[in-house]
């Protein structure tokens, strides 16, 4: 289970580094008024949501202490994100708010992440 663990954490800071890097790219263009999804944050945003099912699969069939407060907020959060990025990713250009959100939501995740011990 632990090789497993180790696998699902590479691929979440993977689809975690799609999704924010994407947005970082945008910035200059969402400053325009010209923001668009990217297939990096689409890409980014369904990895981690994969991943983080898997996480809560392996420590429930692993009997792992989880926090479901914390998992469940984070859950939440990258819904929304997957929710945003779905909706106007074939969009021409995005709203600034979105795109803020985005950016905004991901970073507000890995916060929660590094900072709430369990």
């Amino acid at each position: 289970m632990e090789i497993l663990w180790s696998l699902l954490t590479i691929l979440h800071f993977i689809g975690l580094a799609s999704l924010l890097g994407s947005f970082l790219v945008q910035m200059k263009d969402i400053s325009r008024g010209q923001g668009k999804i990217l297939p990096g944050m689409f890409h980014g945003a369904l990895t981690m949501l994969v991943t983080a099912l898997g996480f809560f699969a392996v420590g429930m069939a692993a009997d792992y202490e989880l926090n479901h407060m914390k998992l469940g907020i984070k859950f939440l959060i990258l819904l929304i994100i997957t929710a945003l990025v779905i909706v106007f990713r074939k969009k021409e250009t995005a709203p600034k708010w979105a795109l803020f959100a985005i950016g905004g939501l991901t970073l507000a995740n890995v916060i929660i992440a590094v900072a709430w011990h369990s």
